[in-house]
């Protein structure tokens, strides 16, 4: 028989198992929508019982509801194919391996989930150490059709003639394929070295390093999908919490999770991470730096103690016919002593009521012959109108907004700094916040959070209703089970505060890779995160992915060579696939940049059948997506040097290296990034002829 008549009859076997377990995943389905409309009948009934029997009818409807919800979600989640793999073992069981798992009506196994003890031997098993394996079967699906295999022979002599082998291997197959605008999950093709981080324990903190295309964020997330299946109760209950570099990162890997049916997980950019604030600018580098430092914390602390631009900085008040007067110094003494309480500024208007009141008291008590007594003046003073509207604008309740937009003053900064900041520094940052419409910038989230907790809440004012008191509205959720941070290496001091408030129970899975680092300052990131996780005795596990499966070895080639002085060569990974196509570099005259990486894209589009990137300094960046524009081409997109950070194209145009390198405060490290986002075809353009080995 031949190989494609092998092949076809071996597919036409697995389809018939597929064919199997469809068919049982629409009885569930079927299973489940009934046990909802069987709660919703319950719910109907309880009306009409006593009342203890409502409550126990409407619990019970209540638990059955969610339970099929939960079910339905799971068989509803998007997916290419329920059913990827198949495992022939040497005690004659054939096990096959799925996104869920699925048993038939009598509870025998129809698939097993991926994520269950039973199934590591799918991605652990090697020739080496075969874990009793025989055969291990790759089947590709599309929808409900299988239209592909491909196996692995680990046990060659235990192998029975009955048993045909067919293909080549799915993993190198499946880096072929086009990308699309978000990430795929990688269920079917995990590899060893992958599916070791994946299932590590929960405990403390995994961090998983590895180059560009080795997989980190795919594992980081089927790692949330693993935890959750293994200890749902403890990851579920509190949260899981995603964060990414960016919008279109987080964007970009939204349909992971749910497609193995968690769609419960929280998504987070790190511009969107405080709850109503949404950032939309990016700092050039030299701002961002001094924003992400730690200094910047000392600089807020000093900030908040400084009264209002608009503080009243006199006190009159006729008491007893007498004036009471506190100049501007005595005010700025009672504002000291409230600050050096415990309570934040927002709770601490009391404070500042009654440490004004004492103040009026001294003043009172100077004088000769005061007819009144401390406790009758406090008392007296403390119920007139006049010191209640003193207070109020004295004592304002700040928002985190309103102190960072206060220090665009650079005489109220440089005050608040002292020795902290230099002088350019300074104009830097004022220079930053200057303009009130333009919103506030990715830097800028750490530091409003930062003075959402140095300020404090204001206290709550009641408000009931007809059902008592509304529950107040969640804000700044910050007890996760579980968080994952992606592009870890790139976080600021502050970014990691933000961060680690967030996880002061949690246990954490993070992914970087130092060599793509955009902070100048690792040892100072280092020391916050370690910080975050709770201090370095906190337990960790690392784990190092070696293999580069997004690039080819034509592209990652080149673009290992811009880092060779900044990286060691075990720092950088091992592209396993070569297309035999060398990168395209083009060099162009500075005028005509914009244009030609506009045809570069368009010929490239013509050349693949997913994505094409145009990556470019940020400068530059305006004037090429509205031109893009125009291509009217819904498979193109336009970022720079950061906003690439996380994601992948077919094909790329990388447009003037140097002047990324330029914007860089880490030189060729974004660079080196940009170059590695590409899969299977990338273009340089650019002024310089001597690029790559003149830069």
């Amino acid at each position: 028989m031949s190989e494609t008549s092998v092949r076809e009859a071996e597919i036409a076997v697995e389809q018939k198992h597929v064919d199997v377990v469809y068919t049982r995943v629409a009885e569930m389905r079927g299973e489940a929508e009934a046990m909802r409309d069987r709660g919703d009948e319950l719910a109907h009934g309880a009306r009409n019982e006593a009342v203890f029997e409502q409550a126990a009818m409407l619990f019970e409807r209540d638990v059955m509801v969610r339970h099929a919800n939960q079910i339905l979600r799971s068989l509803d989640a998007e997916h290419e194919g329920l059913v990827f793999g198949r495992l022939d073992t040497t005690d004659t069981e054939t096990m096959y391996v799925g996104r869920l798992g699925v048993r038939d009506s009598e509870f025998d196994n129809l698939v097993t989930d991926w994520r269950a003890p039973a199934a590591a031997p799918f991605y652990q098993a090697t020739a080496e150490q075969p874990m009793g394996v025989i055969r291990r079967r790759v089947i590709r699906s599309t929808g409900q059709s299988v239209v592909d295999i491909d196996d692995d022979l680990l046990m060659p002599e235990a192998r029975q003639e009955t048993m045909p082998v067919v293909g080549e291997g799915a993993l190198i197959a499946s880096l072929t394929r086009a990308r699309g605008e978000n990430m795929r999950d990688i269920v079917a093709t995990i590899q060893k070295e992958q599916d070791e981080a994946i299932r590590a324990p929960w405990r403390g903190v995994t961090e998983i390093t590895g180059g560009p295309g080795t997989g980190k964020t795919a594992v980081a997330l089927h790692r949330v999908a693993y935890l959750l299946y293994r200890d749902r109760r403890r990851m579920g209950g509190a949260g899981v919490l995603v964060v990414g570099p960016s919008p279109a990162f987080t964007s970009y890997i939204s349909r992971v999770l749910p497609s193995m049916g968690e769609d419960t997980v929280e998504l987070r950019s790190l511009s969107d991470l405080l709850d109503g604030v949404k950032a939309t600018r990016t700092d050039p580098g030299p701002v961002a730096a001094v924003k992400g430092s730690l200094r910047m914390r000392r600089v807020l602390k000093k900030a908040i103690r400084e009264a209002p631009a608009d503080a009243p900085t006199e006190l009159r008040i006729v008491y007893h016919g007498e004036v009471l007067k506190l100049d501007a110094r005595e005010l700025a003494r009672v504002r000291a002593s409230v600050h050096n309480g415990r309570r934040p500024p927002n709770q601490s208007r009391v404070d500042a009521a009654e440490a004004l009141l004492e103040a009026l008291w001294r003043k009172a008590e100077s004088y000769e012959d005061f007819p009144v007594k401390r406790a009758e003046l406090i008392t007296e003073l403390g119920e007139r109108i006049d010191f209640h509207r003193f207070v109020v604008v004295w004592w304002q309740l700040l928002t985190p907004g309103e102190v960072l937009r206060g220090l665009s003053d650079r005489r109220r900064l440089a005050r608040t700094a002292g020795r902290g900041l230099t002088r350019a520094e300074v104009d830097l940052l004022a220079d930053s916040w200057a303009d009130p419409e333009a919103g506030f910038t990715v830097a800028d989230v750490a530091l409003l959070d930062e003075l959402r907790v140095l300020l404090g809440r204001p206290p709550r004012r009641r408000h009931r209703s007809r059902d008592n008191q509304l529950p107040p509205p969640r804000e700044d959720y910050d007890e996760y089970s579980h968080i994952v941070v992606d592009e870890a290496q790139d976080l600021s001091p502050m970014q990691w505060r933000m961060v680690g408030r967030r996880g002061k129970y949690a246990s954490w899975t993070v992914v970087g890779d130092p060599v793509q680092s955009s902070w100048p300052d690792p040892a100072e990131a280092r020391q916050a995160q370690e910080a975050a996780f709770g201090g370095p005795r906190t337990q960790h596990r690392r784990f190092a992915l070696r293999t580069n499966y997004r690039n080819s070895a034509e592209i990652f080639a080149l673009a290992g060579r811009v880092v060779t002085h900044v990286a060691t060569p075990d720092q950088l990974p091992h592209a396993v696939r070569s297309t035999g196509v060398d990168p395209l570099v083009q060099v162009c005259v500075e005028d005509e940049l914009d244009t030609t990486a506009l045809k570069a894209a368009a010929d490239l589009l013509s050349e693949v059948d997913g994505t094409v990137g145009i990556i470019t300094a940020s400068s530059r960046l305006p004037g090429l997506r509205t031109a893009a524009e125009g291509l009217g081409e819904d498979r193109l997109r336009v970022v720079d040097g950061l906003e690439s950070k996380g994601l992948e194209y077919d094909a790329v145009v990388l447009v003037e290296p140097g002047e990324l390198v330029a914007e860089s405060t880490t030189g060729p490290r974004t660079l080196y990034v940009a170059l590695t986002r590409a899969t299977q075809r990338l273009t340089v353009l650019t002024t310089d002829e001597t690029w790559p080995d003149g830069r």
